[in-house]
């Protein structure tokens, strides 16, 4: 899947070798990433990881959240994909600043392109500071799960159309997030979806989860995410 992170070696005579380039990978990424967590909050800023599986409407919602609180609150976006700059394009549109980050194939960001990324975001700022800094990842729900970006809040998105059993598959996604959002629940009629299932395994995992049933584009299930991020703001002031 991914040379960056190690994922793709094979189990061979270098195995050895390729488990301590990945420790080593891992412990310059966190310290990367508290580099970074301390930049924010020296600078008061709020940061967010979204995760994901591809589709999962990560870019959507955060379009929908950009528009009930740009008015009232600063924010910029860094947006992490494989090729091309769509969804950076997409967020610019709704008048906030955003940088996107190309990986040219790896299948996750880390600490160190977030922390170029945030200065390429700086400087179209204009001295103007930030409340929240929303980071979307890569779509994956594997290799973003071992990388601390720095953020102080992480979301996981699992959408209906992927299934109730994506908790259990990838547990890690499950226990590194503070937050679930299950997102088109528009669709639920036309899917087998067991939403107490979901819940219920994904809680398992890390009783401490909190979980949003979203739809962006009725917007249902939206404005308790809005208050929860109100929330969360003035607690981290």
């Amino acid at each position: 899947m991914c040379d960056t992170c190690g994922c793709s070696h094979e189990h061979n005579h270098k195995e050895t070798k390729t488990i301590d380039l990945n420790q080593s990978l891992l412990k310059s990424n966190e310290e990367a990433a508290a580099s970074n967590r301390k930049h924010f909050d020296e600078e008061g800023i709020f940061a967010i990881n979204l995760i994901s599986s591809p589709g999962s409407g990560k870019t959507t919602l955060l379009e929908k959240t950009i528009d009930a609180l740009k008015e009232k609150i600063n924010i910029g976006v860094l947006e992490g994909d494989i090729e091309t700059e769509l969804d950076a394009e997409r967020i610019r549109k709704k008048g906030v600043p955003a940088v996107q980050i190309t990986t040219g194939g790896a299948c996750h960001l880390d600490s160190l392109l977030v922390h170029k990324a945030f200065h390429s975001l700086e400087h179209q700022l204009n001295g103007r500071k930030l409340d929240i800094l929303f980071i979307e990842n890569v779509g994956n729900l594997v290799c973003p799960s071992f990388f601390d970006l720095g953020e102080h809040l992480r979301v996981v998105l699992i959408s209906v159309p992927e299934g109730h059993d994506k908790p259990v598959k990838y547990p890690k996604a499950i226990r590194t997030s503070q937050v679930l959002v299950i997102s088109k629940t528009d669709l639920l009629p036309h899917f087998d979806f067991d939403m107490e299932k979901i819940k219920k395994d994904a809680l398992s995992l890390n009783p401490s989860l909190t979980i949003f049933e979203v739809s962006a584009k009725t917007g249902d299930g939206m404005q308790e995410w809005i208050e929860f991020f109100k929330k969360h703001l003035l607690s981290h002031e």
